[in-house]
This record gives structure tokens, sequence and C-alpha cells, in this order.
């Protein structure tokens, strides 16, 4: 038989004897007598000192005390066997001749006195399997199937009322100090220990402690964020030249800029913080705006040539006031439904392509399936925005409103990898707008610039995550919808009445890296359809809502970070913040523009740790239009090529307190024009960009 059998049938006997063992052992009637004593009084004949008596194989000893006076003998019974020992000293003591199974047996004892009297006891013995040589099987002994009853120790010392001290949250269970946290380093504030300058230790203005009751905090956030930037840009001399002896069409390129943003952000919520998620929140972010732009050339910062080449303004708006609301559970693992109802910020998908703004309106939103699954409800109501901050004017409604519904997946085909599939609509009011420096914005002054409403219906599919060892990010979206009348389309020239054009373009882009150590290589394409034929009343150029994508070198790319105007024709070539040639009038103000050039981008880069708080971006991009035709409509010149040029970028990002209170950023970047862009500028010229950028935050 096989050892292994053999263990499972002790097993099962041992579990056998302890069940039998249990019935035995069970509390007998009121009126019967102890378990081993005997069954009268008298001679007081007990077994075992009247506890259950456990064996191993042969070694069976039964023993047991009595009253019974010398001299005596001692007749025990087990089964049908029976074996007499006598009485020495008020004890008997035998052990049992013969081999018994294991399992439980009664055992009867009856002891004898030579005046004749007698007395009986009964009791239980167990007789369990012999495990105790380990050398014999090279195993440990297993724990006996029958122990006797435990030793337990005295009762604990009961506290004393010194030992303990009451919290009435958890907020304020202090840990045992550190180097990082022995000494707050900053000053209080309003005389209250908890308040302090001291963004990195508890803070009750950090949220660190409720401010109300035990669930209700408030959080207070600055931030200091100062860019400069240097570069050169294609800028038409104008009629006014500011050089008399300039008769070239396109006059000095430098330009430089200085903004500096001062944020201060206040919110009161309820709940607990990270145990939980939030009941309610009240949240208001005020922005402060302070811009000086310089040029070299007339009617840039304004279109009054008096006004010079120099501009300084200053604006202040509420970015966000907005008050959420949790409305409910939707398992027992936080997953939540909640609303928010006010201006908000909003990012559609994972890169920006199509929306990413903050704007009133009102958004249902959570999650499902513990946090694998998100989604978002949203409608939106867009503000205008400042025409040299970019901020919302507060009491002026842009006219265009947004409704999105996304829906993320976590962990989707892949471990690691989340999906997202989306869904916009715009629709634009037809408007007649200035901006603040004078230059006509709604409808873009090209073409046929009359007012013009426009129905958009985006479908998107995007992703993000890893595929083993590979990072992938990417995206696809097709528009469709109606433009009355698209400026650069214009009437229709069959005269048919039928100035409207149908919308329908596609987007796709698409990034893969590889994490190796401290580098991580990385390979992208960036794809957004253009307009082969502008006048036959279908609008095949890609262009989005509000974009700001952070792709190809995001905001170190030249051709992403730099608005590139069009001289002469009012709408630029591509906007500040974006990658799609759009030829709108202003990314800010103007409408989209569907009849476009579309882009074709080609990218490498290489994105570097150098150590925990220092980290370098290098980015290489190729760039053509998708097709020229409709920049030839706007310039009435034939012949514009494809090729825009190389875009070059490097930069730097240090964390000196490997936080993010503290980051400096730096770049340099540059377009080598291609042929396209030389038939359009006349020059082929390199053009740079340089820009500093210090942000604070408390």
């Amino acid at each position: 038989m096989k050892p292994g059998r053999v263990r499972g049938k002790l097993d099962l006997r041992a579990f056998s004897v302890l069940a039998s063992m249990l019935s035995i052992f069970a509390p007998p009637p009121a009126t019967a007598q102890q378990l081993g004593a005997s069954s009268r009084a008298g001679l007081e004949v007990r077994i075992n000192d009247g506890q259950p008596l456990f064996a191993e194989g042969t070694n069976i000893v039964i023993s047991g005390t009595t009253a019974a006076g010398a001299p005596a003998t001692a007749t025990i019974r087990i089964g049908s066997a029976t074996v007499t020992t006598p009485v020495v000293g008020g004890r008997f003591s035998l052990q049992w001749p013969t081999r018994l199974d294991d399992g439980s047996y009664q055992i009867e004892v009856t002891v004898s006195e030579s005046g004749g009297r007698t007395e009986t006891a009964t009791g239980v013995l167990g007789v369990q399997p012999r495990l105790s040589q380990p050398e014999r099987t090279g195993r440990l002994p297993r724990q006996p199937v029958f122990t006797p009853p435990p030793e337990y120790a005295p009762p604990p010392e009961q506290p004393q009322p010194g030992d303990y001290q009451e919290m009435t949250d958890r907020w304020r269970i202090a840990p045992p100090p550190y180097e990082l946290d022995e000494a707050a380093r900053g000053r209080q504030i309003g005389g209250d220990p908890r308040a302090t300058t001291d963004p990195y230790n508890r803070n009750i203005l950090k949220g660190d402690y409720p401010i109300i009751g035990s669930d209700i905090f408030f959080v207070f956030t600055g931030i200091s964020d100062t860019l400069g930037e240097s570069r050169t840009l294609p800028t038409p001399s104008g009629a006014s030249s500011k050089r008399p002896t300039s008769f070239r069409f396109f006059g000095d390129e430098n330009q430089n800029f200085l903004n500096q943003n001062l944020v201060l952000s206040f919110e009161l919520f309820q709940g607990l913080t990270a145990y939980q998620p939030i009941k309610q929140r009240l949240r208001a972010t005020l922005i402060g705006n302070l811009s000086h732009v310089r040029v070299r050339e007339n009617a840039l910062v304004k279109p009054d040539v008096r006004r010079g080449t120099e501009r300084t303004d200053g604006r202040g708006s509420i970015q966000e006031l907005f008050y959420e609301r949790k409305l409910r559970d939707l398992s027992p693992n936080f997953d939540f439904l909640s609303v928010r109802i006010g201006s908000q910020p909003f990012v559609s998908d994972f890169r920006g392509f199509v929306f990413s703004d903050t704007t009133p309106g009102i958004r249902l939103f959570g999650n499902y399936e513990s946090n694998r699954v998100q989604f978002n409800l949203a409608f939106f109501d867009r503000l205008e925005k400042d025409t040299n901050s970019g901020l919302n004017v507060n009491n002026e409604r842009r006219g265009q409103q947004v409704v999105v519904a996304n829906y993320y997946k976590q962990d989707a085909i892949f471990p690691g990898y989340t999906t997202q599939f989306s869904f916009h609509y715009m629709h634009d009011e037809p408007d007649f707008k200035f901006d603040r420096n004078g230059n006509l914005v709604r409808p873009a002054p090209v073409g046929s610039f009359t007012p013009h409403e426009i129905n958009a219906f985006y479908l998107g599919w995007a992703g993000l995550g890893h595929i083993g060892r590979y990072n992938i990010d990417h995206a696809l979206y097709y528009v469709v919808g109606r433009d009355t009348l698209n400026p650069i389309a214009g009437r229709d020239p069959a005269l048919r009445g039928k100035d409207a054009v149908d919308i329908g373009a596609g987007m796709a882009a698409i990034e893969v890296s590889y994490d190796r150590d401290w580098l991580r290589p990385r390979l992208a394409l960036f794809y957004s359809q253009g307009d082969r034929n502008p006048r036959d009343r279908h609008a095949r150029g890609f262009d989005s809502i509000f974009d700001n994508p952070n792709f190809a070198g995001g905001g170190f790319s030249f051709f992403n970070r730099l608005g590139i105007r069009m001289a002469g024709a009012g709408v630029a070539l591509v906007e500040r913040g974006s990658l799609i040639p759009s030829l709108r009038s202003s990314k800010d103000q103007g409408q989209p523009q569907f009849v476009n050039p579309g882009l074709q981008l080609f990218s490498a880069g290489l994105d570097v740790d150098v150590t925990p708080r220092l980290k370098a971006i290098f980015t290489g991009n190729y760039l053509r239009f998708d097709s020229p035709r409709a920049i030839e409509a706007i310039l009435s010149q034939d012949g514009i090529r494809n090729e825009i040029g190389y875009d070059l970028s490097a930069g730097l990002r240090y964390r000196p307190f490997l936080n993010n209170n503290a980051v400096f950023v730096g770049g340099i970047a540059g377009l080598l024009p291609g042929a396209g862009f030389k038939d359009i500028y006349e020059d082929d010229t390199p053009l740079y960009h340089f820009f500093s950028n210090i942000i604070l935050t408390f």
C-alpha cells in the first residue's frame, strides 16, 4: 500500500475517533455523576482524576485513586477483557497487556475491599496512532488528534485611564516624527499652529485636518506661472513698415513675449479624503494675468499702426466655479455616480485632440467594476475667451454648445491597456465678432465672410496603456456634419442655392514607446485629413472643437507651441497649442474650419530621466500638408507643394525638491522650412524658438 494512502486512512480514522469522543463528552443530565467518578459515595473511585484518558499504540496505562482500605483490588474491564491489579496506598495503576486498535473505549473499574464492599466507576479511553518517532518516517510528528485541555494564562491587566488618549477623529493622530517633518519650517497663519506656510507637512490649508467637524476639509492652492519666450516667425512688414527702408513683404521676424499668471484656488469638500469618494465639493479658481509682447513690425499688436510694436495687457477671470455632489454609491467597492455643475475643466480624451477647455456646463460622471470602468456625460455652453490671455470672459457667452459622452474600460483586451469610446456634438451659432485688439474673428475674414452655423458630430476611439513592454497611445476620430456657408468654400459656384457644405473628415494618431532603464525611445504618427477640392460642397478637412494636444513633443515642439499666421489672409496656418493647420481666424474665438490642408506628421523622440530631478525630452518631426489646395484658394496661388519641413526640439524639466511644488522648464526648438513652407512665405530661413517657464505651487 502506498504511504499516501496509509496517511489518508489514519486521518479518517482519527476524525472518526474525534467524532465519537465528542459524542461521549457531551454534557450529561444534571442528575448524572461526574465523568470518571463512582456512582455512589463510599470508596470514592476516580479514574485519571476524572479526566478522559489518552494513549498511543500499546503504551496504555490506566490509573486512578480510591478511599478503600487495604487490602483491596481493582478490576479493570475494557470490552470483554478483564484484568485485576492491587490497590496500594489508595492508588491503582495498570499497563494494559494487549494492543488496542485506534478508537474510543468505555473503561469500567470495580474496587473491592476484603470486607466485601465494592464500588464501580466508568471512564473514557481514547487510543490514537503512534506518530511520535520522526526518525522512522523522515517527517515531523503531527499534532495529536486528542490533546488535554490547555492551560490559559491569567487574564490580562486592565487598562488604566492614563494609558489612552482620546482622539476625535483619525486626522489628529500624530505619527512619530521623522527627519522630513520633525520641525515645521513654515510660519503660522492666523495664530493656528495647524495653518502654516509649509505645504510639505500636515496643514489645515491643504486638507490634512478637517476644518468643520470630522469630514469637511478646506484646500488652498496658489500657483505662480512665469513664462518667457523669444521666437522668430514670418512677419509681414505691412503698408506702414516700422523701418521705412524696408521694401520686402516680410519684415523683421523677431518677437519677445513675457506672461505671468497668478492662480488662487479655493476648495471646500466633504468626505474622508483618500478613504472614499468625495460626497460634495465647492471649488473656485481665480486667475490674474499680466502679459507683455514686443515685435519689430507695426500692425501686429493692434491693427492701428499708431499703437506701435509693444503691448502690455492685464486680465482677471473666475476660471473655475463649480459644485459637485455624489448622487449614490453603485457598489460596495466605492463605485459612485456624481454630478458637477458650473465652470469646470474637462478633457474629452487622453491627449486632448478634440476638446480641452475650462467652461460652464453640467457633467454626470462616475465609475463601476471597482473603478475599471469610467464614464462621462457632459453638456457645455462655452464662454467667450479673452483675446490676449486666453482666459474666460465671465459675462459673455461664446455661442457654442458642446455635448460629450465617453466610456473608459481598463484592462481591455490586454492587462494595463485602457480603451475609450467617445461621442462629441458641437453647435456653433452664426455670429459677427471682433476681438479686443480690433480684428474680425467671427466669421473668418477670408473668402465669403458671412455669419454661418456649424453642426458637427464626432465619433472616436482612443487607447492608452501598455501591451507587454511596449507603451501605446492612439486615437481615431471621424467627424460629420454641416456648415451653412464655409468662408473658404464660398457660395455655390453653380448658383443652385446650395451654399452649405457637408462635413466628412478623419484624424488618426498613434505613439509607441519602449522603456529601458532611464530611456524611453518613441515613434509617432499623426494624420488629419485635408480638403482636396475646396469648392465641391464637401468639407473634407478635419478640425477639432477646442484642442490642446500633448503629442509628438507637445509644448516643446515649434509647430505645436507657436501660432503661425498667414500674412494678409486674416487666418493662421496653425494656431498656438494645436497640431492641425485649420486656417482659423483664432483658436480661442474663431469657428472650426473644415476646409483646410490637413497634416501628415512623422515623429521620433527620446525621453531621458537623467536623474530623479531632471528629465530631458528630444523630438524630431517631419511635417507635410495632406493637400495644400485650401491654402492655394486663400492665397490665389497655384503650385504650393506639400512639404512643411522639419521640426526639431529639445527640452528640460527640473524638479529640485522631487515634487511639483517647484518646476523649472526650458526648451529650444527650430523649424527647417520645406518647399511648401517656402512657397507660402517666400523664405526658407530656419525659424527658432526659446522659452523658459517657472512654476511655483503652494
